[in-house]
């Protein structure tokens, strides 16, 4: 069975930076993409960056020059730097992974997300 586990969320002021890390624990053949989301109370959850399995990098825009996506080289860990943080980066960050496996081939699996509190 896939896991994947969060950690490094919370709470700090504006302008202070966090890590977080995510990774898969289980049996599985290899990882594709990787992502964080973030989801608030009362919004849709949103994309916030995204790594390919060749290391191409997406941000949503607000996030953009102030965080970073990257994996390790064993690629079951993903990493978002996140600096320079501002109140509306408040949330819940749950990372989602593909993960291959020999049962069901492709999937994606869903951390439980950890959170993150920025306030003055």
């Amino acid at each position: 069975q896939i896991h994947l586990v969060e950690s490094g969320g919370g709470s700090v002021q504006p302008g202070e930076s966090l890590r977080l890390s995510c990774t898969a624990s289980g049996t599985f053949s290899g990882h594709g993409d990787m992502a964080w989301h973030r989801r608030v109370t009362g919004k849709q959850r949103e994309l916030v960056a995204r790594i390919t399995a060749d290391e191409k990098t997406f941000y949503e825009d607000s996030v953009k020059g102030r965080f970073t996506v990257s994996r390790d080289n064993a690629g079951d860990t993903v990493f978002l730097q996140m600096s320079s943080l501002k109140l509306e980066d408040t949330g819940v960050y749950e990372c989602n992974m593909e993960i291959f496996t020999t049962d069901y081939g492709a999937r994606w699996y869903w951390g439980p997300g950890v959170q993150v509190t920025v306030s003055s």
